[in-house]
């Protein structure tokens, strides 16, 4: 479904053919080591070429050269660094995408040598992540090629040309189980509904267990035994059963506590009896953004081995309007015994997340809890696509995610959950209702599910601008993100490893 890219590693020496991928800063001086691959006149081709395109060596700013014909490689590409405070503030993902951003074919190599000690095997890691995502392409239901292209006709392979080549591949290989859970992730956002309904969602779920996850999949009789009824009442105008999947990965020792990840996975909203507009409906196959990231996430611990206790939960439904969907002013009593108004059956997010973040506080006793939602238009109406809405009843766990934030450059704000906004969801004929109205909409979805948790130490990411249809930029160009799995796993790996 993704265009696999071949990650190498080398020593410096020789350029080879392709592409060859050099950095320079302000001043546009190229590094010794590139110099000594490309040779002497390296510094006056880039001098020229600079002045022709206008190419000043700003931070990520790139010039792609045709090199002369006594030059081994094919195509220069000169990234800028920006000046010595630039240094600072790398993004080394950021930095691998945009130093293959325009290499279109064939074989690239990236001469990684920096100003300063920056070229440390952690940091071309993140580099060789970075150029993974940036070559994803989901071209799974495309039936013809474009006219004249070949399979040549993409990225095959990157050569990392370092100083330790043994320490490259070992900081990459944790790195490389993040990749393949964040483009997990990306291929489960973009599949079509009709294709990824709950019982097939669970099914790629399964899958995990290659990696020595523990996966088990709960039916609707299971569901309905336990008590489910706002997830089953979501899913009950479906012709697709609802499932829920469990995923355990037990890297730690025996008996210590888990730390939990929930997600939402409606596989198609059309927001029910209370429709949403024709107009952009399409791209409701991905409201199951949180569960994807979540498969995602526990790909990528189990990938690497994590030495942490971690459990994934994900409710999968399918919401749609037929003669036995649930209506508004419907009354359901969710698994926790609390009762719920449906004001309005397209806030069906947070009753899937009820039941869920109910099930996995009682059965596995966890550390904290993280849920991840395409939960609301609010927070998009407040953050845009830039940062997802962080809600949370612990300071200590806020804190925690939004430092993987600032590390990982998946932006997380901050977001208030407090009584205020419980009173606007009081209802008069049942516990709570579904929905608060109009004002403040992120919030009182939060301060629902706060309703569900209890004591335990809780976040809500709400991720309806982060995960699906958000900005492209020099990691990301394709529809779905793959938001949350590398900033869930940098928290795991910081904080909770033993």
């Amino acid at each position: 479904m993704s265009r696999d890219l071949k990650i190498e590693f080398k020593p410096f020496g020789g350029s080879g053919n392709g592409s060859v991928v050099i950095f320079v800063r302000d001043d546009l001086q190229p590094s010794p080591k590139a110099v000594a691959a490309l040779g002497n006149g390296l510094s006056e081709l880039i001098a020229r070429a600079a002045k022709a395109e206008g190419f000043k060596g700003k931070y990520l700013g790139s010039m792609s050269i045709l090199t002369p014909s006594d030059m081994a490689a094919e195509r220069l590409v000169v990234i800028g660094l920006g000046d010595e405070k630039d240094v600072k503030k790398f993004d080394w993902a950021k930095l691998g995408g945009a130093s293959i951003a325009t290499v279109s074919r064939g074989t690239a190599m990236i001469i990684a040598d920096f100003p300063g000690d920056s070229a440390e095997p952690e940091n071309i890691a993140e580099m060789a992540l970075g150029a993974c995502l940036r070559n994803y392409r989901f071209e799974q239901y495309k039936s013809k090629k474009k006219t004249g292209e070949s399979k040549q006709e993409h990225l095959a392979k990157v050569v990392f040309a370092v100083d330790d080549v043994d320490a490259a591949k070992k900081a990459y290989k944790d790195v490389e189980a993040v990749a393949e859970g964040t483009i997990l992730a990306r291929n489960l956002v973009n599949e079509p509904p009709n294709v990824l309904f709950p019982v097939e969602f669970a099914s790629r779920a399964e899958a995990l267990e290659k990696l020595g996850v523990e996966v088990e999949i709960l039916d609707e009789k299971a569901l309905r035994k336990l008590g489910m009824n706002a997830l089953l009442g979501v899913g009950q105008g479906s012709e697709h059963e609802s499932r829920v999947v469990v995923m355990r990965w037990n890297g730690a020792k025996s008996g210590q506590e888990p730390i939990a990840f929930i997600g939402k996975g409606v596989c198609f909203d059309t927001g029910g009896i209370s429709i949403k507009p024709a107009e952009g409906m399409e791209g409701m196959k991905g409201d199951m953004g949180g569960a994807a990231c979540v498969v995602g996430l526990m790909h990528a611990l189990a990938g690497r081995k994590a030495k942490a206790n971690v459990v994934g939960l994900i409710g999968l439904v399918e919401n749609m309007p037929d003669g036995k969907a649930q209506r508004p002013g419907d009354i359901v009593t969710s698994m926790s015994g609390q009762t719920i108004e449906i004001i309005n059956t397209d806030a069906e997010g947070r009753l899937v997340l009820a039941d869920v973040l109910w099930y996995a506080r009682e059965r596995f006793k966890p550390k904290f809890m993280i849920n991840l939602a395409t939960l609301t238009g609010a927070i998009m109406v407040a953050l845009a696509n830039h940062y997802a809405g962080m809600f949370s009843n612990d300071d200590i766990l806020a804190e925690q995610l939004a430092l993987a934030a600032e590390t990982t450059g998946e932006k997380v704000w901050r977001m208030p959950v407090t009584s205020e906004y419980d009173k606007m969801i009081d209802s008069q004929f049942a516990d709570v209702k579904n929905t608060g109205g109009r004002l403040g909409g992120a919030c009182t979805a939060a301060a629902f599910l706060k309703r569900f948790v209890k004591d335990v130490p809780w976040a809500h990411l709400d991720v309806a601008g982060t995960a699906m249809d958000s900005p492209k930029n020099e990691i990301s160009q394709t529809w779905a993100s793959g938001w949350g799995v590398r900033l869930l796993d940098r928290l795991v790996r910081d904080n909770y490893e033993s």
